[in-house]
């Protein structure tokens, strides 16, 4: 036999026994609960699932004889987890996950939009719910593990609230393991202070980081500069945006401003002030009557400090011992009354915080703001036969603007074209009002699919199998594809991609990594008895 061939079959033979392995080993713990189809009309079994589909969630529903209009069906995942009694965490997350769904899922189905109308939260708000005022001595500061010790500010914050902050920062440590350390500095082990003042949003997504409106972060020692420096930045969705840095250079006056106020206010720099030119600044300066007066690094081991955050019109302004230090704009898409909690980590020993001129009463929750009402923006019904495309966006409850700036921009293509069809999934909400003003959204526009559980970041693989159970059993597609609500999608470039693929052939796209090991610690950990497999 010759060599060529030998190789082949040999690789054949190792392929067939690894798929073996998986069917017989790997199969996952989650399941549909739906029967697989009978015979081999396919397209008529599609249209069989779908109308049982949409049955059921017609009887589960309770009549709205008082609705104006007939409103789309809620369209809900018929994702199941069957294995409650299972040792592994992944189990164990997702069986509370569905347990903890079914009252909110089975109010949401009989919930109505014209039910009698309840209280609005501000004007069932008490005062002691908004408080104006929050203040806290440092012991008793709620810890919310790993040393974070955290401020909780009910009904957000607004212009003119004021954060004030008595603390002490640390001597600097060792960072991470002498022996990396010493080979880094040569020698000597790299010495680390350094602590962040952050306020931080509602967390949207169980087990996934809540956003950080600001962060605040003076790193006194362990700068990859090697100086002292000040970063200010905002996270959401565990994506940093672009760091302001200020690192003792004040901040041209021509650039932009926030009320007026310099991003970066200058200190004294032992690269700088020694310098023959700051010498002469400074000597001119005195002898044209404008004495300079240069200030320290802000914050210095082991001496206590007061930090006042100020909410202008414009940014955030950061005074420190009476004296402005920087200044941090305010960002799209983060608002003043997101901010509903303050935390404190880091090499800091905090002993007190005061928070005053506070908001009275909750903010308005309105998800009409984001979403236009326009027959335009609808989804057309699933089409009965086979496409060529399926697209399942990942979505949380409360994000209406990306679902409607997805609506607006690349979901066009999608509505125009009968060989494509896009579908937002999305997982309950802990807040009743939240889910409500989804079930709204989902009936109006028809693009959204319920997925029966309350939505958690480790349970990112149940809505990847319920976008691909639904691409399979309700709208028969020869592609499916996974993205998430701040994707754009260029759908005529993946169509053309897809036509290149020969009839009979399979097609995985994606940032695959053929080298990369599994890991099995840290945030992006696959444990083993997580049993993953790519669809």
């Amino acid at each position: 036999m010759p060599p060529k061939r030998a190789c082949r079959l040999a690789l054949l033979a190792a392929a067939a026994a690894y798929l073996l392995f998986l069917l017989l080993f790997e199969l996952p713990s989650f399941d549909v609960s739906t029967a697989p189809p009978r015979h081999a009309h396919a397209a008529a079994t599609h249209r069989a699932r779908r109308r049982e589909l949409e049955a059921a969630g017609s009887a589960l529903r309770s009549p709205s004889p008082l609705r104006p209009h007939k409103s789309a069906s809620l369209a809900v995942s018929s994702v199941r987890f069957h294995r409650p009694n299972s040792s592994s965490s992944i189990d164990a997350t997702a069986s509370a996950a569905f347990a903890a769904a079914r009252p909110h899922l089975a109010h949401l189905l009989s919930y109505s939009d014209y039910a009698s109308p309840s209280p609005s939260p501000s004007a069932a708000a008490s005062a002691s719910s908004c408080p104006v005022t929050v203040s806290a001595p440092g012991d008793r500061l709620a810890c919310g593990g790993a040393g974070v010790l955290a401020v909780e500010l009910p009904c957000g914050m607004a212009v003119g609230s004021r954060v004030t902050v008595v603390a002490r920062p640390r001597a600097a440590r060792a960072e991470g393991e002498p022996r990396i350390a010493a080979r880094r500095e040569g020698g000597a082990p790299v010495m680390v202070s350094h602590f962040m003042v952050e306020l931080l949003g509602t967390k949207a997504v169980q087990g996934e980081e809540p956003p950080r409106v600001l962060h605040f972060n003076p790193r006194i020692r362990g700068d990859f500069s090697g100086r002292p420096v000040i970063e200010l930045n905002t996270c959401y969705r565990m994506q940093w945006a672009q760091p302001q840095r200020c690192e003792g250079f004040a901040s041209r006056p021509d650039e932009d401003t926030v009320d007026g106020e310099l991003k970066c206010e200058k200190w004294i720099r032992d690269d700088y002030s020694s310098s023959e030119e700051s010498k002469m600044k400074s000597w001119l300066s005195r002898l044209i009557g404008r004495p300079s007066i240069d200030w320290p690094y802000p914050f210095a081991e082991g001496k206590q400090f007061v930090l006042t955050i100020i909410a202008g019109l414009e940014g955030y302004h950061i005074n420190v011992d009476g004296r402005h230090i920087t200044s941090f704009p305010y960002r799209t898409g983060y608002n003043l009354e997101d901010a509903t909690e303050l935390s404190l980590k880091g090499d800091l020993d905090v002993e007190s915080v005061f928070v005053a001129h506070l908001p009275s009463s909750p903010p308005s929750f309105s998800p009409q703001s984001y979403l236009e009402m326009s027959e335009q923006w609808k989804a057309e019904p699933l089409p009965t036969e086979p496409v060529e495309l399926f697209i399942g966006i990942l979505s949380a409850a409360n994000h209406f603007s990306e679902r409607m700036a997805v609506r607006k921009s690349w979901m066009i293509s999608s509505r125009r074209s009968s060989n494509v069809v896009a579908r937002f999934f999305v997982a309950l909400n802990g807040k009743k009002e939240v889910n409500e003003e989804l079930k709204k959204e989902a009936e109006y526009f028809g693009d959204i699919v319920i997925v029966p559980f309350m939505d958690n970041y480790d349970l990112v693989v149940l809505k990847t199998i319920a976008i691909a159970e639904y691409g399979v059993r309700v709208v028969p597609a020869k592609h499916i594809m996974k993205c998430d609500d701040d994707t754009f999608v260029r759908i005529e470039s993946v169509i053309d991609q897809v036509k290149k693929v020969q009839n009979g052939k399979s097609m995985y796209v994606g940032n695959i990594n053929y080298y990369h090991r599994p890991l099995r610690s840290g945030k992006w950990s696959v444990t083993y008895e997580v049993r993953l497999y790519f669809l």
